[in-house]
């Protein structure tokens, strides 16, 4: 299929970034005692490197259940905000099937995806993606168990920047094309840069009130007029 063609495509530099930085928390992983095959599990399922760090700590310092509970909570849950987001992007007639499937699977690479999408996103666009993407993943968890103490720091460390670059490859063409698009995410790095610095609040928070503040102000300064969602 077409548009499974397609998300393959983009899903491979995706999957290289995300086998770099799984590579890293990998080791964070071994420091709790996780084996390789539970590693390869949690990413598989978790599919979020914020939330599995959180619980990995947890894990290692023996909290309670409840307790790693609602740290995973706090730590993912700027995909809330996302889903709503993403929801809009779904044709109205699409399956739930579909849509239980890309909630599932939602990161911020794939949903970066999914919005730089002109119209309505074809599920299998993310699906070719996800086919590609997720199983490096998980493959990078289990291995930075395995290798990750054998490694020097500063190869594990350089490792991890591969993400920062995939994702600047996502978000650059929607810049070019669009220059308010452009505008929203020079303010959203610089606040989040201050906000980290300045603040005592977490990177999840200072994602989320980033995420309502300025997709409120794109909403009010930059409507969008006559929006076309055919497909």
């Amino acid at each position: 299929m077409k548009h499974l063609k397609e998300g393959i495509q983009v899903g491979i530099p995706i999957g290289l970034g995300y086998f770099a930085v799984a590579f890293s928390l990998g080791i964070g992983a071994a420091a709790a005692g996780i084996t390789p095959f539970q590693g390869f599990l949690t990413s598989l399922l978790v599919n979020a490197s914020a939330g599995e760090s959180a619980a990995f700590t947890a894990i290692k310092e023996n909290v309670p259940y409840l307790q790693m509970i609602l740290i995973t909570l706090v730590a993912n849950a700027r995909y809330i905000l996302m889903s709503f987001a993403l929801s809009q992007k779904i044709h109205p007639k699409q399956k739930l099937i579909h849509r239980i499937l890309l909630g599932f699977f939602l990161t911020d690479e794939y949903f970066a995806l999914a919005v730089s999408k002109d119209g309505y996103c074809d599920p299998y666009y993310s699906y070719g993606a996800i086919l590609v993407a997720a199983p490096l993943w998980a493959l990078g968890t289990a291995l930075g168990i395995l290798m990750g103490n054998i490694l020097p720091a500063r190869i594990v460390s350089g490792l991890s920047v591969a993400l920062f670059g995939m994702f600047l490859a996502i978000i650059m063409p929607p810049c070019r094309k669009h220059r308010n698009i452009a505008i929203l995410i020079l303010f959203s790095a610089l606040f989040s840069y201050l906000l980290n610095r300045l603040t005592p609040l977490s990177e999840s928070t200072v994602t989320i009130l980033l995420t309502v503040i300025l997709s409120l102000a794109g909403a009010i300064l930059f409507p969008r007029k006559g929006e076309d969602n055919a497909q």
